[in-house]
C-alpha cells in the first residue's frame, strides 16, 4: 500500500470531522473515566448514558435542543439514584439498575410513539461519519469546560472519592463535589452523543481509566495515560474503520478492549514474576 492510499482518509471532509470529534471527546471521557474507576462508579456511567434517551425524545417533541433534554435526563437519573439509595435499604447498584432500565424503556416507548426524523441508530450507536460543524463546536465547548473543571479540581475530587470525612474536615464542599462530578458525567455523555452514541459511550467512560489504572502507580500519571490511550484508540479506530468498512465507534471500543486485555495480561505477568522472586 503506497503513501497516497495510507493518507486517503484525511482527504475527505467527513473523515476530517470524524478525526476532530474523536480528539475532542477523548479528553473529557478519559479524565472522567479515571474518577469513575477509582470511585467504583462504572455502573453510574452506564446508567446515565442510557437514561438520557427520554430526555432527547422529550426535547425533540417540545422543540428544545437535544443536548438540553439529554443533560436534564442524565442529572435526573443521577439525583434520583442518589436519593433512593440514601433513603432505602436497597444497594446503590440495584437502584441504578432499576432507574436506568426504567428510563431507557420510557425513552424507547416515547421514541416509537412520535414521528421523528432522528435515527434511533444514530442516537444509540453514534454517527461519527456524519458529524456537522455545529456539532463539533457544541462538543468542543462542552468538552473543554468539563476537562478544565476536572483538571483544576482533580485533587479535591480525589480526596472526596477516597475519604469524604477528611474532605469535609478540610473545608471542601463535599455535596457540591459529588453533584459536580455527576454534572460532569452528564455533560460528557451529551458531548459524546454524536461520536459514540448512548450505548458505546460507557466504553469510553470506563476503558481508558481501567487501562491506565493497570499501567500506572500514581493518579496524576493515570490521568495522562488515560488521555493518551483514549485519544490514540479513537484516532486509530476511526482510521482503521475507513479501510475495513466498519463503523468507527464499535471499532474504537474493540481497540480499547484489546488494550485492556493487554494491560491486564502485562499486570498478571509482572505480579507472578514478583511473587516468584520473593519465594526464591
Amino acid at each position: 500500500m503506497d503513501i497516497d492510499a495510507l493518507l486517503m482518509p484525511f482527504q475527505f471532509a467527513f473523515m476530517q470531522n470524524a478525526f476532530l470529534i474523536s480528539i475532542i471527546v477523548s479528553v473529557p471521557t478519559a479524565l472522567l473515566s479515571c474518577f469513575l474507576v477509582m470511585k467504583g462508579w462504572a455502573l453510574m456511567g452506564d446508567a446515565v448514558s442510557h437514561a438520557v434517551l427520554p430526555g432527547i425524545v422529550l426535547a425533540y417533541m417540545v422543540g428544545l435542543p437535544l443536548i438540553v433534554g439529554a443533560f436534564a435526563a442524565g442529572m435526573t437519573c443521577a439525583v434520583l439514584t442518589g436519593y433512593l439509595s440514601t433513603n432505602s435499604r436497597v444497594k446503590q447498584d440495584t437502584v441504578m439498575g432499576v432507574v436506568f432500565s426504567g428510563m431507557f424503556g420510557f425513552g424507547i416507548v416515547l421514541y416509537v410513539s412520535v414521528e421523528t426524523s432522528a435515527h434511533l441508530d444514530h442516537i444509540l450507536f453514534g454517527n461519527m461519519l456524519g458529524v456537522e460543524p455545529h456539532e463539533l463546536w457544541t462538543s468542543g465547548i462542552i468538552s473543554a469546560g468539563v476537562a478544565l473543571m476536572l483538571v483544576l479540581k482533580w485533587k479535591d475530587w480525589l480526596l472526596q472519592s477516597f475519604d469524604p470525612a477528611q474532605a469535609r474536615a478540610s473545608g471542601l464542599w463535599v455535596n457540591w463535589l459529588h453533584y459536580g462530578l455527576l454534572a460532569a458525567l452528564s455533560l460528557t455523555i451529551v458531548a459524546t452523543l454524536t461520536a459514540s452514541g448512548l450505548i458505546l459511550a460507557i466504553g469510553l467512560l470506563i476503558a481508558p481509566g481501567a487501562i491506565a489504572f493497570l499501567l500506572t502507580r500514581t493518579f496524576s500519571a493515570m490521568l495522562w495515560v488515560s488521555v493518551l490511550v483514549c485519544m490514540g484508540s479513537m484516532v486509530a479506530g476511526t482510521y482503521l474503520a475507513f479501510f475495513i468498512d466498519s463503523a468507527p465507534a464499535p471499532t474504537i471500543i474493540l481497540i480499547l478492549t484489546v488494550l485492556f486485555i493487554g494491560a491486564f495480561t502485562r499486570k498478571q505477568i509482572i505480579t507472578r514474576r514478583r511473587q516468584r522472586s520473593e519465594i526464591v
